[in-house]
């Protein structure tokens, strides 16, 4: 594999393994060994210890004194907390844009991406599914206008990506229910509506934590 600019060559490293534990291709609590993937990558190790210290602020590793790196578990309060915690994030984003907006044309990345979204679903393409679901929180970004809120959401992107495509490789059909959830977010933008805001994606994040749990289970 070959790495180029313009990210570090530690962040493309972090991107590769956290991708591969977004799969599941790395299990939970499995050793990450700096060694194997310095001679499978090409790279120094000092670039994927650095890598392995990204991971860890994403919460996708464990770094632990004399034991190394393994990839986080997932456990039931493991997922209760991300998805309260990301719940109030994406609340305040919601809001952001309601509040923020100005005209109809401010919408349009939203619809745009509610349309790949729809299509992914068609597809049943789980990755572009997953992907597209957080392009909604950066097209929000913008209406915030916060670094702190939007650095938080970041490094905890990939461990709901990782949450999504574990569920929904295993339970697919959950896709419509969340477009319907988003069909239901954007209505309440428009309105300005930020009660009804609320109550749209703390179903959201309920629900996602519900098939996420269930999938735990059914592993």
């Amino acid at each position: 594999m070959t790495f180029k600019a313009p990210d570090s060559l530690s962040e493309q490293i972090a991107h590769y393994l956290a991708e591969r534990i977004i799969r599941g291709e790395l299990k939970p609590a499995e050793r990450i060994q700096e060694q194997k993937v310095t001679q499978a990558l090409n790279v120094s190790r000092g670039s994927v210890r650095e890598a392995l210290l990204i991971l860890e602020r994403r919460h996708l590793v464990t770094i632990l004194p004399r034991r190394g790196a393994h990839v986080t578990e997932l456990n039931e309060h493991n997922v209760r907390s991300l998805c309260t915690l990301m719940s109030e994030l994406y609340i305040l984003l919601g809001n952001a844009v309601a509040a923020g907006r100005r005209s109809d044309a401010d919408l349009l990345p939203f619809l745009e991406i509610q349309q790949r979204l729809q299509a992914a679903c068609e597809r049943q393409d789980i990755r572009a599914f997953v992907e597209d679901s957080f392009a909604v929180m950066r097209a929000a970004y913008p209406f915030a206008d916060n670094p702190y809120l939007q650095e938080t959401v970041e490094n905890l992107q990939p461990a709901m990506s990782r949450n999504y495509y574990f569920a929904l490789d295993q339970r697919k059909a959950e896709m419509n229910e969340f477009l319907e959830l988003f069909a239901n977010l954007l209505a309440a933008v428009v309105a300005n509506d930020q009660p009804r805001i609320r109550q749209v994606l703390t179903a959201y994040c309920e629900r996602s934590c519900l098939v996420v749990l269930g999938a735990l289970v059914t592993d």
